[in-house]
């Protein structure tokens, strides 16, 4: 016998979590919005309005089923992001750097929360190092491996206004432009 009443749960909360999601992403900036293609300043105060925005950012990243983002995504020119170390909580990073990098370097197909339903190659480094302030501005530093090495790097190429659009090939971007192309409909 099937568990309707558990169906019917599961589906209001896979409803609710897309309802959440549709939200997040309304409210993050989305290609060919400017203030992606716009370098960030650095992050000056350290206050309670720097809180509050990295709360923000790290909901809207969760609701929108991220693992990053950074803060020219919502609009805001400051050196900042929010991602997700492998295993790890979200955390902010507040005019970072990457002071280490591996030679290696690995292609994998990554996608972005402004480019909504696009997914291209990117080479990365598989690791780097990654120091920065966090949004009480106490030093951090992050030893990054594989996924968590890729979104800091994703996010790092936000504040200077480069999008994975950039770092792909030619053949990709030209099929994600197409796909980012505002449709016409005739009705």
């Amino acid at each position: 016998m099937a568990d309707v009443e558990g169906q019917v749960i599961n589906e209001e909360l896979d409803a609710e979590r897309e309802a959440r999601r549709r939200l997040a992403l309304a409210q993050i900036r989305q290609y060919p919005d400017t203030a992606l293609r716009m370098e960030a300043r650095p992050v000056e105060a350290f206050d309670e309005e720097l809180g509050q925005l990295v709360a923000r950012m790290k909901l809207l990243m969760r609701d929108a089923n991220g693992i990053g983002l950074a803060a020219t995504q919502v609009g805001i020119l400051k050196r900042l992001f929010v991602f997700v170390p492998a295993g790890g909580e979200a955390v902010a990073v507040a005019n970072p750097e990457i002071v280490e990098r591996s030679d290696e370097v690995e292609t994998d197909d990554e996608g972005c929360l402004s480019l909504q339903g696009v997914t291209v190659p990117v080479e990365r480094n598989v690791e780097v190092t990654v120091v920065g302030r966090n949004e009480r501005g106490e030093e951090v530093r992050y030893e990054l491996r594989e996924m968590g090495a890729r979104a800091a790097q994703h996010e790092f190429d936000h504040l200077d206004g480069v999008l994975i659009i950039d770092r792909t090939t030619p053949a990709a971007r030209k099929e994600a432009l197409a796909l980012l192309r505002p449709k016409i409909v005739l009705a």
